[in-house]
């Protein structure tokens, strides 16, 4: 199957796709609301929730906003490398638990996506309200998976 006719089959059948799927899949984060299928061997994830795809998505345009200048991209409609949009997920998640829980250590998963945006909203009233400040500090941080030698 061709990349192209894989993507919109996988669009069609799964119409709530989990936006966090890259983190879920690399066992970065796990969420309460998400569940992991197979199609054309390759693991998907779907996400059981209206609202929390929706937060997610929230939350993910607006770290790729605050972002921007961090991760030297100009343009907010392009498509991100995989590299760039995993530190996004991942260091954005571990900023929103870091200013969630200032005091703690930062988890090596973050074990709830849903509960811990809800713990946000809550907390900061609104996504728009977060200190995205001390989030992107965690985005720039943050460091993906070393590439293995070829020894």
């Amino acid at each position: 199957m061709d990349q192209d006719a894989f993507r919109k089959f996988y669009r069609d059948m799964n119409e709530r796709y989990c936006l966090f799927e890259k983190g879920l899949l690399s066992g970065q984060c796990s969420c309460s609301q998400a569940s992991k299928f197979y199609l054309a061997e390759r693991e998907a994830v779907l996400c059981s929730s209206d609202a929390g795809q929706s937060r997610c998505e929230t939350l993910l345009s607006l770290l790729r906003q605050h972002t921007r200048f961090t991760l030297k991209s100009s343009n907010q409609s392009t498509i991100l490398p995989h590299a760039k949009a995993m530190r996004i997920q991942i260091g954005g998640l571990q900023g929103l638990y870091r200013a969630l829980n200032s005091g703690e250590e930062q988890p090596a998963v973050v074990e709830d996506i849903y509960t811990l945006v809800e713990s946000a909203i809550n907390r900061f009233e609104s996504l728009d309200r977060l200190p995205f400040q001390e989030i992107i500090k965690q985005v720039a941080a943050y460091k993906g998976r070393r590439r293995r030698s070829r020894s």
